[in-house]
C-alpha cells in the first residue's frame, strides 16, 4: 500500500491498534507499508482501512511516543528494529477544525476563563468584565473597576444557582459579582459588584477560586497572596454612600471585604495563582519560583526554580500533579514534584519565539496542555512528543490569555482586542 507515492523498495510489517471505539477500529491484521511513510501517510492508510465517508486525521504512537518524522527515521532514532511486525497505536489528531468569528472588545483582552460549560468570561483593559454565551453574544457586562482587569475567574460554590465572578485589577482591588443566568432578552445586562476586596498595596495580577469552597485568592505586585471570603455576608463592612444596582435590581449597600490570610514568601510580583485542591495553592512569581502553599498553615511546602521570571502556572496532567509554568523566555517547563530531584523540569517545550503568557492543562487528559505567547501563537502540546501538535495563529498581536472551553475548544484573548474561539478539537 502506497498512500503518498513513496519509494516502496523498503517496506515494514505493521499492525494498527487503537483504544478508539467503532467505527474507528481497523481489522487487527498485519499490513505492509513503505518504510518512509510519514504521519500523514499513516493517517491516509488507516482511513483507507476504515472506509469512512469523511477522512479523519489521526496521530500515531510507537512505545508510547508520538511519531513526528518519517517512520524509517523514527525507528532509526529510537533504535527499534524494522525486522519484526511493529505495533502502531493510532489516536484522533489534536487540532482545531473551526475558527469562530472573533468577539471584539474595546481594548486588550487580558484574561479569559472557560471553566463554565455555558459561558466564557473575559477581562479587558477597559476595566470591564464580560460574560459570553457564544462567540459574538455578550450577555453581561461587569463594571466598577477604575483600572485594567488583569485576571478573572468563576468562583462558584457547589450547587449555586447564580454565577459568582471574581475580577482582579490594576486599581489594587478585587470585585465579586453575582450573575443571574435565567435572564432573557436581546439586551446586555450591566452588573455591579456586591463586594469590593481591598488590601493589596499594588496592582492585583491574578485571582483564583478555591475548589469546592467559598474563598478566592489573589496575587499582587506587592509580592503577597491574599485569601478572601467570597460569601455575601451581612457582617462585612457596608460602605456609606456606596450603592450597587444592576438592571432590574433594587439598590443595595456595597460591601467591602478584608483579607482573611496573607501568604508571604515571594520577593517579586506574584504573577499567577491556581487553587487545584481545597487546601493547596500554587503560585509563580517574577522571582523565578513556583511555590506550593498549605492553606491551613500558610507555609510553602515546595519551591521550584526556573531561572526566569514567570508569568503563568497551572497544575494538571497525570494524577493532577504536574506543574507547568512559563514566563520571560520561550520555554514551557513541566515539573513532577512526586519524583526525586524535582528542581529540574521533566519536560521542556521550546517552539515559541517570545515570552509565554498563559498555560493550561486539559481537564480530562493526562497528556495535553496549551500555551499562549507574545509571539501571537497558541500551541497545543502532548507530553509524548517535543513538537507542538497544533499551532493556532489567528491572533494579529500578542496573545495575553488562553483556556480550554467545553473540552473541545480553545478560547483566547490578546492585544488585538479580540476574544477568539477555536473549536472542534478531539482529545
Amino acid at each position: 500500500m502506497n498512500a503518498e507515492g513513496e519509494d516502496a523498495s523498503k517496506v515494514i510489517h505493521v499492525k494498527f491498534v487503537t483504544k478508539l471505539d467503532s467505527p474507528f477500529r481497523v481489522p487487527v491484521t498485519s499490513v505492509v507499508i513503505p518504510s518512509n511513510v510519514t504521519r500523514l501517510g499513516l493517517s491516509s492508510i488507516v482511513n483507507s482501512l476504515l472506509t469512512l465517508e469523511k477522512p479523519e486525521p489521526f496521530d500515531f504512537l510507537i512505545d508510547g511516543e508520538l511519531i513526528r518524522m518519517s517512520l524509517e527515521q523514527f525507528l532509526l532514532a529510537k533504535g527499534i528494529s524494522a525486522e519484526r511486525t511493529l505495533e502502531i497505536e493510532y489516536i484522533r489528531a489534536v487540532a482545531p477544525r473551526k475558527e469562530e468569528k472573533p468577539s471584539l472588545h474595546d481594548d486588550w483582552v487580558s484574561a479569559v476563563d472557560g471553566s463554565s460549560p455555558r459561558f466564557v468570561l473575559t477581562g479587558c483593559y477597559d476595566g470591564l468584565g464580560r460574560l459570553w454565551s457564544s462567540p459574538g453574544s455578550c450577555t453581561h457586562i461587569l463594571e466598577g473597576h477604575t483600572g485594567a482587569i488583569s485576571s478573572i475567574a468563576f468562583a462558584n460554590s457547589e450547587g449555586a444557582e447564580d454565577l459568582t465572578v471574581a475580577t482582579a485589577s490594576k486599581d489594587r482591588t478585587l470585585r465579586l459579582f453575582k450573575v443571574g443566568t435565567d435572564e432573557s432578552g436581546d439586551t446586555t445586562t450591566r452588573v455591579g459588584a456586591y463586594k469590593i476586596l481591598r488590601g493589596h498595596k499594588a496592582s492585583v495580577a491574578t485571582v483564583a477560586a478555591q475548589k469546592y469552597g467559598s474563598k478566592v485568592c489573589s496575587g499582587s505586585w506587592d509580592c503577597t497572596i491574599n485569601l478572601w471570603d467570597a460569601n455575601e455576608s451581612t457582617s462585612e463592612l457596608s460602605v456609606p454612600g456606596k450603592k450597587r444596582k444592576g438592571n432590574n435590581q433594587a439598590e443595595e449597600p456595597q460591601l467591602e471585604g478584608e483579607a482573611e490570610t496573607t501568604l508571604v514568601g515571594h520577593t517579586q510580583c506574584v504573577s499567577s495563582v491556581v487553587w487545584p485542591e481545597h487546601d493547596v495553592i500554587y503560585s509563580c512569581s517574577w522571582d523565578h519560583s513556583v511555590r506550593r502553599w498549605d492553606v491551613e498553615t500558610g507555609k510553602d511546602s515546595l519551591n521550584l526554580y526556573s531561572g526566569k521570571a514567570l508569568n503563568t502556572v497551572d497544575v494538571g496532567g497525570e494524577g493532577s500533579a504536574l506543574v507547568a509554568a512559563g514566563g520571560s523566555d520561550p520555554v514551557l517547563r513541566v515539573w513532577d514534584p512526586r519524583k526525586p530531584g524535582t528542581s529540574a523540569p521533566v519536560f521542556q517545550f521550546s517552539s515559541h519565539s517570545s515570552w509565554i503568557s498563559a498555560c493550561k492543562w486539559h481537564k480530562s487528559s493526562w497528556f495535553h496542555l496549551l500555551s499562549a505567547s507574545y509571539d501571537g501563537k497558541i500551541m497545543l502540546w502532548d507530553l509524548r512528543t517535543a513538537w507542538p501538535l497544533s499551532i493556532i495563529d489567528s491572533h494579529k498581536d500578542k496573545v495575553l490569555c488562553a483556556d480550554w472551553w467545553k473540552g473541545d475548544s480553545v478560547v483566547s484573548g490578546g492585544a488585538d482586542s479580540n476574544l477568539r474561539v477555536s473549536s472542534g478539537i478531539s482529545i
